[in-house]
């Protein structure tokens, strides 16, 4: 197995190391491409044995997977530059560009000169969190087989939690996971601020609340209880969690964040 990634920014080259961490590809079954040197340079750093190309698709032909890490206003345009490199019978395709549809890649990647042919198109939202292994990525796909989706799933819960949905649930799962861990930093920043306030220095502030944080995740995770449930453990009569629970929802908050994912979706 060997795979491509286009566009080493951020998303492409936490997915590079991700890829290097996991078991599926060895370093040198990879290939980081990308119209800057700086960041190949640095993956060369972080791994020596993974393939870096400058600006170049030849490499496109003897890759069984091809992931568009690129900017979503520049999917069309990198298709258009790859597309007769790829060959659509055995190769997967792999866009994490949020708002480009399936369908309209496959428009772009119709070759004039013979029959179209529709290749196994993928879409992976991931969220920032791929950098440390920990993204919560959404997944549809197209004209793939239940072995190539098998393998994308396994390839991305090897960088945290991946699961399939169907793409028109795309856009409200991305509010959820990609623009819903923007809201819970929010949180501890609010949370931050209001610790200082009460006198904790602003790095223990955040070291209480991520701990925190990760500690109700994990009991979510595990015990599959409903939040409700575990909120009433910890709101005894006439105690001061119900009081600030009571105050925050006074200044909106389950309704503000309602609004705001169901604004971003």
């Amino acid at each position: 197995m060997k795979i491509a990634i286009i566009g080493c920014g951020n998303m492409g080259s936490a997915i590079v190391k991700g890829l290097i961490k996991g078991t599926v590809f060895k370093p040198s079954d990879i290939t980081a491409i990308d119209v800057r040197k700086e960041p190949l340079d640095a993956l060369k750093a972080y791994a020596p044995e993974i393939n870096t190309e400058l600006d170049d698709y030849d490499s496109l032909p003897k890759v069984d997977i091809v992931v568009l890490a690129v900017k979503p206003w520049l999917v069309q345009d990198t298709i258009w530059d790859i597309k007769f490199k790829l060959n659509y019978q055995t190769q997967m395709l792999v866009s994490i560009a949020a708002g480009v549809t399936i369908d309209e890649m496959n428009e772009s990647l119709k070759k004039v000169s013979e029959p179209f042919e529709l290749p196994a198109l993928f879409r992976v939202i991931p969220n920032t969190a791929i950098a440390v292994s920990e993204s919560m990525s959404l997944i549809s796909s197209k004209n793939a087989s239940s072995e190539q989706q098998d393998l994308l799933v396994k390839i991305f819960n090897e960088m945290g939690k991946a699961v399939v949905i169907d793409e028109s649930r795309l856009a409200n799962g991305l509010a959820l996971t990609s623009c819903g861990i923007a809201y819970l930093f929010r949180y501890v920043r609010a949370a931050m601020q209001a610790g200082v306030e009460m006198g904790f220095y602003p790095q223990d502030a955040q070291d209480l609340i991520v701990h925190t944080m990760r500690g109700a995740a994990e009991l979510l995770l595990q015990t599959g209880a409903n939040p409700e449930d575990e909120i009433d453990k910890v709101t005894t009569p006439g105690g001061i969690t119900i009081k600030g629970l009571n105050e925050m929802e006074a200044n909106g908050f389950s309704n503000a964040i309602i609004k705001g994912l169901k604004a971003s979706k």
